[in-house]
């Protein structure tokens, strides 16, 4: 059996009759069919990647785009993607940089609320009241271009595009990182971390027609090697042999696993579950973009920036916005993009 499709999700738009014949009758046309009969064609539409704290990235990417006076004709995202392409259509992208690049260590430990008895570490809601000042009263479907949040039902695993409905409760959906963020109720759905199904929701920009999909992908540089190592037990013994440190082996031994200090091999927690998504999220990646691939792909260079570097935003958006002056200028040289 093939992969289900997603899930396109309507809030109480959609249940509303709101036509009437010309005998009376009270029809249904759901709020689906009317964005159907709206989609704007053509353009550029962009495919913003999860990635956590690599993902204030996007906002470099976005900021290049408008500092080339290069429109965009729709975003989809996961996860942090959602956040940052949210916030840019919503004209919010300053507030969010500002907030981003005020964030220190100690900064990120006060936004969390801590919920061990729950079903994630953090509850999520005293970052969700940060963004609701700016978000709070804006729908998706009042924004001046199309916008999809990627999610995934934690109950069937199905692929869920938030594309209406208030903004912020599609952005908190799809950033409800399984086992540290807690699972997000909407509409009758338990909502978490889209980058579980599409971490680089190309699929979504197609189905807008759109001329040109950008996708950017915030994880080339840390697992996309997807090295396959064939290991034998009796490599420990010639492990065991380098522990001697000699002038032979002596720069050898950080990368032998018994000759590795034990105290700096440990990780804790959290370490293990957002590297463990970390390699979830590349080799998903890579499966879809093989299957569906972006008419261009940018790279931001984030390997020294891990997911929960959050205090790095200055870094992280410097590098968007360095690969985002770079790739579009080649564009440009290329004749794919023109100015009319």
């Amino acid at each position: 059996m093939g992969t289900p499709g997603p899930e396109i999700a309507n809030d109480a738009n959609s249940a509303k009759p709101d036509h009437t014949d010309d005998a009376g009758n009270v029809t249904h046309v759901s709020f689906e069919a009317k964005k159907q009969a709206e989609l704007p064609g053509g353009g550029i539409a962009l495919a913003l990647g999860g990635g956590a704290a690599r993902g204030w990235a996007h906002i470099g990417v976005l900021r290049a785009f408008d500092e080339a006076g290069i429109p965009i004709s729709m975003i989809a995202g996961t996860s942090i993607g959602a956040l940052v392409g949210g916030c840019y259509l919503a004209g919010k992208l300053d507030e969010l940089e500002e907030f981003a690049r005020s964030l220190t260590k100690t900064g990120i430990l006060r936004l969390m609320d801590f919920a061990l008895r729950g079903s994630g570490l953090i509850a999520g809601d005293r970052l969700a009241s940060r963004m609701a000042p700016h978000l709070l009263d804006i729908n998706i479907e009042d924004l001046d271009r199309p916008f999809i949040a990627i999610a995934t039902d934690i109950q069937n695993g199905h692929e869920i595009w938030l594309h209406d409905g208030p903004i912020i409760d599609a952005i908190r959906c799809s950033y409800a990182l399984p086992g540290v963020f807690q699972p997000v109720m909407h509409n009758g759905r338990l909502m978490v971390d889209g980058a579980l199904v599409n971490p680089v929701p190309v699929s979504a920009c197609r189905t807008y027609e759109s001329d040109m999909v950008i996708a950017v992908n915030l994880n080339t540089e840390t697992f996309g090697r997807g090295t396959v190592i064939r290991s034998s037990h009796y490599e420990i013994e010639q492990a065991n042999n380098m522990n001697k440190e000699t002038p032979e082996n002596k720069s050898w031994l950080p990368f032998m696993g018994q000759g590795a200090d034990p105290e700096t091999t440990k990780l804790g927690l959290t370490t293990v579950m957002m590297q463990s998504f970390d390699i979830i999220q590349d080799r998903i990646s890579r499966s879809r973009l093989a299957g569906d691939p972006p008419d261009y792909t940018f790279r931001p260079k984030l390997k020294n920036i891990g997911m929960a570097d959050f205090h790095m935003a200055d870094e992280a958006i410097r590098q968007g916005l360095e690969v985002g002056r770079s790739r579009i200028s080649d564009m440009i040289k290329e004749g794919q993009i023109e100015f009319a």
